[in-house]
């Protein structure tokens, strides 16, 4: 399920003529059933609410007196989120003969044309106060209060996006929480300004346009994603934009170094901006310092299971759990505990909205036991990223919507991701640009594009940490042994590596130095090639002495890598 609650407003929309019918509440409980949410968006005052809709107890929510008071059923609770009326405003309505009027805990209501002796009274009294119409009702409350801050209130009380909310509505004062969830609906019985601006306008007025939509949304809810325009930018190909859809499953493939991180920060960002949450799995920290995100585990600790959902359980954060103290083996049982409770989540509150899995081929690998029984049917709003897709579980492969291939080999990767995957590659592939990637949707068959990629506003340095703290394997780590081998010395960390290097005596030192060994290690294994060069050149300058060659090396690591987070990068 994408969309978890539905929002309606009761006069004009789910009422006629002030009352539900029996069919709309037979449809109102079928979508309870379904584990969905209802919240009820009135301008009614909560006593007359109750008169006339005894039904009320249906809802998990009630947003009465035109968003300024929020009431929960099933505990009798009431919360009034804005200032109660002025005494002296409603005494001076009462002697300009305003009638009839109401006064609610915030709300004042009248009727036209009474609009106008309203308005003079706000002005002699000089009260910030708002007028808001209702096919003839005037309504008066605290300037910024409507049914869009009322059922914000509402959403965050159920810990509950407003992108994971259809609403639907019919007149004026219905414009601002229909605009501020992910689907707007209008009924057919709407104003036309309503319905100019609504996502989707049902067929059916009133009741049976809301029994309608109920039906669309229980039967395939993705069907309506998209419609608020909730898809992340990934850019753009000629005059068109390219999005991915909260529905997708992404996968990000090229060769090391080709840019599949800093593409994947730049999405990031968007979902920032759109108010999207995500969760991002970054087994070897490379995305520590992510603005707009909370990290979790750091080189010497595992994140745990309720640091994570603590963290995920509010709506507003978003996470990067840090995975470098996990060896490679352990990372796909860590993350096979992990992903039943995230699809619980997901169950529940659509949240988050968006995973981003990096190392996607650690964490989802293909000859691991039991990952098809792990994934979902489905892995919606799902970003896996790697340099290796065929070392990706064939079951998750097969649930790709949107390939993102990067580099001079991007067809090679489409090759290899259709191969893995079963289908068959498009039958037209451009090659990209340098500033381009090629772009591919497994359901057209007939071609890929080329898209010119959105770049990051933030720039992160690519492994720092995992090189710095976290651990190399056995192949990839530097071994000291001196020129007689009578050590054996593994250094799997930067860290580990200085500390040695300033240890060991000058003979070893200086016999991987004359040998090119720190600078081969640092371009292939490290794979920082200006570091590797800077290297190179104190290896073959004879004239230096141990002491010096090795503090030239040391302070190039330090600089690039184990120097405090808030020093100035060179």
């Amino acid at each position: 399920m994408f969309f978890i609650a539905l929002a309606t407003d009761y006069d004009g929309t789910l009422a006629e003529d002030g009352r539900v019918t029996k069919s709309t509440l037979s449809a109102l409980e079928k979508f309870k059933k379904t584990g969905r949410k209802l919240i009820l968006v009135t301008g009614r005052e909560l006593p007359d609410l109750k008169r006339c809709f005894p039904e009320f107890g249906l809802f998990d929510k009630i947003v009465a007196e035109n968003g300024a008071l929020i009431y929960t059923p099933a505990a009798e609770a009431e919360r009034v989120i804005s200032e109660p009326p002025s005494a002296d405003f409603i005494a001076l309505l009462k002697k300009r003969r305003v009638k009839p009027l109401s006064v609610g805990r915030s709300i004042v209501a009248t009727w036209e044309p009474h609009q106008a002796a309203v308005l003079e009274t706000i002005k002699q009294l000089g009260l910030g106060l708002e007028i808001i119409f209702n096919k003839g009702a005037v309504m008066v409350l605290p300037s910024g209060v409507n049914k869009a801050t009322g059922l914000n209130a509402a959403l965050a009380d159920l810990k509950l996006s407003p992108h994971n909310v259809v609403a639907v509505g019919d007149a004026e004062n219905d414009h601002a929480f229909l605009q501020a969830c992910g689907c707007s609906v209008a009924v057919d019985n709407a104003l036309p300004a309503v319905k100019d601006t609504a996502d989707l306008v049902t067929r059916g007025a009133r009741g049976k346009g809301v029994r309608e939509l109920i039906g669309k949304i229980i039967k395939h809810d993705s069907a309506l994603v998209g419609k608020g325009g909730q898809g992340i930018l990934v850019g753009t190909s000629g005059k068109d934009e390219i999005r991915l859809s909260p529905m997708d499953t992404v996968l990000i493939a090229g060769s090391s170094g080709i840019g599949k991180s800093t593409l994947a920060t730049a999405l990031t960002e968007r979902m920032v901006e759109s108010g999207f949450q995500f969760c991002a799995f970054d087994p070897e920290g490379d995305y520590d310092g992510l603005q707009g995100a909370v990290r979790v585990g750091d080189a010497s600790n595992a994140p745990t299971k309720e640091q994570i959902f603590d963290l995920i359980e509010k709506p507003d954060t978003n996470v990067v759990v840090n995975g470098l103290a996990l060896r490679v083996h352990e990372r796909p049982d860590y993350f096979a505990e992990l992903l039943p409770d995230l699809g619980n989540s997901r169950y529940r509150t659509a949240r988050p909205h968006w995973l981003i899995i990096d190392e996607a081929h650690h964490l989802l690998p293909q000859r691991r036991e039991g990952t098809g029984t792990i994934l979902s049917l489905e892995l919606p709003g799902t970003v896996m990223i790697t340099v290796h897709p065929e070392a990706i579980s064939a079951d998750a492969l097969k649930l790709v919507t949107a390939v993102i291939a990067l580099g001079p080999k991007a067809k090679n990767v489409v090759k290899a991701f259709a191969r893995e995957a079963d289908i068959p590659p498009p039958k037209s592939m451009p090659k990209p640009d340098d500033d381009e990637v090629l772009f591919w949707r497994p359901r057209d068959k007939k071609k890929a594009i080329t898209v010119k990629a959105i770049e990051p506003k933030q720039s992160l340095k690519r492994h720092s940490r995992k090189y710095a703290e976290g651990e190399l394997d056995e192949a990839g780590s530097f071994y000291f042994t001196g020129p007689e081998k009578a050590m054996h010395l593994r250094a799997h960390n930067l860290i580990i590596f200085t500390r040695m290097a300033e240890g060991v005596d000058d003979a070893t030192w200086e016999h991987h130095l004359r040998a090119g060994d720190y600078s081969k290690w640092f371009r292939h294994q490290i794979r920082d090639k200006d570091l590797a060069k800077e290297t190179a050149a104190a290896e073959k300058d004879e004239t230096l002495s141990a002491q010096e060659s090795r503090k030239i090396v040391l302070d190039a690591i330090r600089r690039r890598y184990t120097a405090p987070a808030t020093a100035a990068e060179t």
